[in-house]
């Protein structure tokens, strides 16, 4: 059983917000995208794949890794054909993060740049792997950190729901132990607070409602400038 929050925000500089996150506690179900696209067409694209996600494990009727991915290969389908069918959407898409409880832990899929992170008494460190330009041709050419921290590229991605068919879709099995978080973030967070920073709000939030440790995370990223949307999801054993 998870204890389970989740806050977004606008930001400093938009004037909509693109990300969108929902928490379905009866089918153990947590999710959050980051849209984009053309005028409102990126928030079209993060709710409509968030809410399929959760409309397709609800009709699976199970929780397992194969249900969530299917899941989101249907997010993706469906957010490639509302595109195709209405000039106002072409060219939308959205990242997505999906946690699913399981009896061995959590299954979790990711596309794109929004992230998953695990804090335990191991430390803090990124579950997931980012879909984007730094990480699967900068890093590999060996471009240094610094470099690649302003390099015109760095906020490419390589792969979003709603941009190709067939999706590639990281999958990750965690079991997280009793008292660890798991955080899931748009890069309206992850983007411009440093994960040092993420760390020592969350341990500082130890015993208190994971709804405080939330707000801190999103006045965090408002105090560093909030020039994105920022939504933070929060899972508690």
């Amino acid at each position: 059983m998870l204890e389970a929050s989740a806050l977004s925000d606008m930001g400093c500089v938009r004037s909509n917000n693109e990300d969108y996150c929902r928490i379905e506690a009866e089918l153990g179900l947590y999710v959050l995208a980051d849209g984009m696209g053309g005028a409102r067409a990126g928030e079209h694209a993060s709710r409509l794949a968030v809410d399929t996600v959760v409309e397709m494990v609800r009709f699976a009727g199970r929780r397992d890794s194969l249900a969530l991915l299917a899941a989101v290969e249907a997010a993706n389908q469906r957010v490639l054909e509302a595109s195709q069918n209405d000039p106002e959407l072409e060219g939308m898409g959205t990242t997505l993060v999906a946690a699913l409880e399981t009896g061995e832990g959590l299954s979790i899929a990711s596309v794109g740049d929004s992230r998953a992170y695990l804090l335990d008494d191991g430390g803090f460190r990124a579950i997931t792997r980012d879909q984007t330009w730094v990480n699967e041709v900068g890093r590999p050419l060996g471009i240094a950190e610094e470099a690649l921290r302003r390099h015109p590229m760095r906020h490419v991605l390589t792969m979003a729901i709603g941009a190709a068919a067939p999706l590639t879709i990281n999958s990750y099995a965690v079991a997280p132990p009793p008292g660890s978080l798991v955080l899931i973030c748009s890069d309206g967070l992850h983007g411009v607070v440093e994960e040092g920073e993420i760390e020592g709000i969350l341990r500082a939030g130890a015993g208190t409602p994971l709804a405080e440790s939330c707000t801190r995370l999103i006045e965090a990223a408002r105090g560093a400038g909030g020039p994105d949307n920022i939504t933070v999801l929060l899972l508690r054993l």
